[in-house]
């Protein structure tokens, strides 16, 4: 069997439910991906991607092959969601390290001018989100919808470099793992939990790095 083979078909045992390994591996390039991101590595889109392209296909079994008997489609469409605003990411980090930065992007709060239109776009990605995956038949599309919502927003967020997208995805990790352990996506619930401790990690380290640069920015100004 050659590896792609494998990687398409291949199921492992856990909690008495098959999983396929192709959700164990997809997770695992989202864990790396998260892990740039906290460096601030232009790295961490490109490999996000591979995950996402990964991931899509686990939960969408009426097209794919998977062992569990749910779609979630906002599962599977907030990967597709999450490799589109990768690659605006992937291209705003790469122009900023190219123009000479120590960094890819420069953590910031968000201004309350931004929170307030991400409030309203969450708003708006919600009610669409909802009426469009409960019309697919997805299960649980109330909770399913917001993790759609709040992955597209976190991802955004995490491009321009807010602080808050931690706190987004923290919020989206405690909706998305009591939905993914009754779905029986074991691997994306397990991850759901560490992605949620790593959060707040990188959130404490964005915070720490954008007070340690906000305050260093004084130092650089010349005076003539």
């Amino acid at each position: 069997m050659n590896p792609i083979n494998w990687l398409l078909t291949s199921q492992v045992t856990i909690a008495g439910s098959p999983v396929l390994v192709r959700e164990i591996v997809g997770n695992v390039f989202g864990l790396a991906s998260a892990l740039f991101g906290m460096r601030r590595l232009v790295a961490a889109w490109p490999v996000g991607i591979v995950g996402n392209v990964l991931l899509f296909t686990v939960f969408v079994g009426g097209i794919f092959d998977t062992p569990q008997d749910k779609d979630l489609w906002g599962q599977a469409g907030r990967q597709v969601f999450f490799a589109l605003i990768s690659l605006y990411g992937w291209y705003r980090w790469y122009q900023t390290r190219h123009h000479g930065a120590t960094a890819a992007v420069q953590p910031r709060w968000a201004t309350m001018r931004e929170r307030l239109e991400l409030l309203g776009i969450g708003v708006v990605l919600y009610a669409i989100a909802y009426f469009v995956l409960k019309a697919l038949g997805s299960w649980g599309p109330q909770w399913d919808a917001w993790i759609l919502t709040g992955s597209i927003l976190a991802t955004y967020g995490m491009a321009r470099g807010f602080v808050e997208f931690w706190l987004i995805w923290i919020a989206v990790d405690v909706v998305g793992v009591p939905l993914l352990v009754q779905a029986k996506f074991y691997p994306s619930a397990t991850m759901y939990v560490v992605y949620g401790l790593f959060c707040v990690i990188g959130f404490a380290s964005w915070w720490k790095i954008q007070n340690r640069e906000r305050a260093a920015a004084p130092e650089a100004v010349v005076v003539g």
